[in-house]
C-alpha cells in the first residue's frame, strides 16, 4: 500500500486539495489520513484499533514513530466542517483517474454506473440521524448514503452520506449531474442504472440533458400496457414482457416504460382455491422500468438487473468500514466516510 500511495504521489495530490482546519494532528494532515487508510488495508474498521499497531515495525517505520504514544497522533479527525468531506472526495477523484488508464481501455465507449442508497444504522444520538426507509432495523435511526460505481472496472465513483430522510428529486438530479464531472475522459456514453428511489422527474430530466442512457426501476407511475403486446421470449418460461410510452402525471414529457410480468406461485394444495383472485392483474407480479433505450424489453430489464453487483459493493464497503460510526456530529462521520470510500 505504501508503493501504490508513491506511484499516485499521494501526498502531492493531497496538499493540493487539503485546506487545513484550525485544528492540528501531530503527525500531520498527510500523515493522519494516511494512517486511517492504513488501519482500512490491514483490516481494522474502527479507529482506537490502533492501539493493536502501536507498537507494529512496518507502521511506525511509516510515520516514523518508535510507538504510537496514543490517538493524540493520527485519530483526530478533520471533519470540522463540510467543506473537508469535499476535499477528500476530490483528492479520491484525482487518485482515481490518476489508475484510470491502468484500468479502464482507452476504446471503452459505454460506461455502465450503477447507483444505489443503503442504510447504516446508528445507535446513538448522533446528528443527522432519522427514522426513515430501514429494512434491516424498523423503526431505528440511520444515515442514508448514496453510493455510484462504474460497473466494467467495479471503482467506487461519486457518493454522499446523507441524514436519514427519504430521498427526493431535486435531491437525486443534483447527484446524478455530478457524476459526468467524475468521470474519465476516455467514456464516450453512459449507461446509468438506478433503483426506484431515483425514480422521478427531476432525475430523468437531468440524466437525458447529460445524455446518459438510463434504466431507472418505476416508482409510483401507473402506464398503462396494452395486453395485446405482450410477449413471452420463451415457450417454456410463462414470463411475458411489454412495453409502452407514458407520461406520468406532472412530467414535462412522455417516457418509455418496460415491464415483466411474473406469474404468481400456485398453492401447492391439491383441493382448488375457495375464491380466486378477482382481476387477472392480481394474479402477476409486475416490474416496470422507465428507460430511454431501444429494444426489446427483456434484453433491457436484463441488463438493468446487472446492477445487483453494487450491491456486494455497498455491502463490502459497509462490512469493511461504514459500519464503525467513529463521531456524534454528522461532518466528522461524512469526513470518515469520505476516506472509507478512498481505501
Amino acid at each position: 500500500m505504501i508503493k501504490f500511495l508513491d506511484l499516485l504521489r499521494f501526498e502531492e495530490v493531497f496538499d493540493y486539495f487539503c485546506r487545513e482546519p484550525s485544528r492540528t494532528p501531530k503527525l500531520g494532515h498527510n500523515r493522519m489520513v494516511a494512517g486511517i487508510l492504513m488501519l482500512l488495508f490491514i483490516g481494522f474498521n474502527r479507529l482506537w484499533h490502533f492501539v493493536y499497531m502501536r507498537l507494529n515495525a512496518m507502521v511506525c517505520g511509516f510515520f516514523p514513530l518508535p510507538r504510537f504514544a496514543g490517538s493524540e497522533h493520527v485519530l483526530a479527525i478533520c471533519g470540522q466542517s463540510q467543506h473537508h468531506s469535499g476535499q477528500i472526495h476530490s483528492q479520491a477523484q484525482q487518485c482515481s483517474s490518476r489508475t484510470g488508464l491502468a484500468t479502464v481501455s482507452p476504446e471503452v465507449s459505454k460506461n455502465p454506473s450503477g447507483m444505489n442508497t443503503t442504510a447504516e444504522t446508528v445507535y446513538g444520538n448522533q446528528q443527522g440521524g432519522r427514522v426513515g426507509y430501514n429494512t434491516s432495523h424498523r423503526g431505528n435511526k440511520a444515515y442514508c448514503p448514496v453510493l455510484c460505481f462504474v460497473d466494467e472496472t467495479r471503482k467506487y465513483l461519486l457518493s454522499k452520506l446523507r441524514k436519514g430522510d427519504v430521498l427526493d428529486g431535486e435531491e437525486c438530479a443534483v447527484f446524478i449531474a455530478q457524476i459526468k464531472d467524475h468521470l474519465p475522459g476516455c467514456v464516450q456514453k453512459v449507461l446509468l442504472r438506478a433503483d426506484k428511489e431515483f425514480f422521478s422527474c427531476e432525475s430523468v430530466l437531468v440524466t437525458t440533458k447529460a445524455g446518459f442512457q438510463f434504466i431507472i426501476a418505476n416508482k409510483r407511475a401507473q402506464p398503462p400496457f396494452d395486453p395485446g403486446t405482450s410477449y413471452q421470449p420463451r415457450r417454456r418460461n410463462p414470463i411475458q414482457y411489454n412495453s409502452c410510452v407514458y407520461q406520468p402525471l406532472g412530467w414535462e414529457f412522455p417516457c418509455r416504460f418496460v415491464a415483466m410480468r411474473i406469474p404468481k406461485e400456485q398453492s401447492a394444495s391439491p383441493s382448488p382455491p375457495l375464491q380466486g383472485e378477482l382481476f387477472e392483474e392480481d394474479r402477476y407480479t409486475y416490474r416496470v422500468f422507465c428507460t430511454n433505450l431501444k429494444g426489446t424489453p427483456h434484453k433491457i430489464i436484463a441488463n438493468y438487473d446487472k446492477t445487483a453487483d453494487a450491491e456486494n459493493l455497498i455491502g463490502e464497503a459497509k462490512r469493511e468500514s461504514l459500519d464503525a460510526i467513529p463521531s456524534a456530529k454528522f461532518n466528522n462521520n461524512n469526513a470518515y466516510f469520505q476516506i472509507v470510500m478512498l481505501g
